[in-house]
């Protein structure tokens, strides 16, 4: 039986090493690439223009992030604890965005973000061509993966220690703060990160709305239609490097939480 069991997870293993082994290849072919002629990555590391994009990349998706937090726990705690008429349609809401194509996105949300659409005519922010558009472009595309992680978590937590805690006097804003959101605390980090690296791996939707100011996707789409894989390659890779250390940094510290 344990032999049998042995070969079961080595005829696993060696069936998941081969998509492991996919991604490795890609993404490191790139990265050896440029480290054997460093002097383009040096450049990218030294172009004032490509350092602006990759902050502005980050502070935006970021800034998309702290969005989700706060307005995607209230909904993913609601969807973890209660049934009501439409929920099925409200996670299907919700999901909506990994389905449509970027592109398509992006058009959508210049026919309300735009300066004659739905909300951009009223609004005193300008999102065409600007941060706020870039902002709410990462949100659309990168919200869904906060509010799924975050309802996992909730879902994880018993409801009968919430209970516990109501019985003991704590009203029910004191029973989710004190309680559900510190248990649920690793699935919101974890959503976080992961809507965070989402939102900085977006392209289709923010440049219909917002192809200025240039965000990293965007800087290296336009250095390689104008110069080629010369230009755009280094930068890729600086971009990969700094997402990769923040990436599993974030992910070290969300596994040292559960321990």
């Amino acid at each position: 039986m344990a032999i049998k069991l042995k070969g079961f997870y080595i005829w696993m293993g060696l069936a998941g090493s081969l998509l492991l082994f996919f991604s490795f290849v890609t993404i490191f072919n790139l990265i050896f690439d440029q480290i054997l002629r460093p002097k383009g990555l040096l450049g990218a590391l030294t172009d004032p223009s490509v350092l602006a994009s990759i902050w502005l990349t980050i502070y935006a998706s970021l800034l998309a992030t702290l969005i989700a937090v706060v307005s995607g726990t209230p909904l993913a705690y609601i969807l973890a604890r209660k049934n009501f008429p439409g929920k099925q349609m409200v996670e299907s809401l919700v999901d909506l965005p990994i389905i449509v194509p970027h592109t398509v996105a992006g058009i959508a949300l210049l026919m309300v973000f735009g300066s004659h659409g739905l909300i951009g005519q009223f609004s005193p922010l300008r999102f065409v061509d600007a941060l706020p558009g870039i902002v709410v472009a990462m949100l659309f595309v990168s919200s869904p993966f906060f509010i799924n992680s975050a309802r996992e978590g909730f879902q994880s937590v018993d409801p009968r220690l919430e209970w516990v805690a109501r019985s003991l006097g704590a009203t029910p804003w004191c029973a989710f703060r004190k309680v559900s959101l510190p248990l649920a605390s690793r699935h919101i980090l974890i959503g976080a990160i992961m809507s965070w690296a989402r939102g900085i791996s977006e392209f289709g939707a923010v440049i219909v709305i917002a192809y200025y100011p240039m965000i990293a996707p965007t800087l290296i789409w336009d250095r390689f239609l104008t110069t080629g894989l010369k230009a755009s390659a280094p930068i890729s890779v600086l971009l990969i490097l700094i997402c990769m250390t923040i990436f599993v940094s974030l992910r070290l510290l969300s596994g040292g939480e559960r321990s």
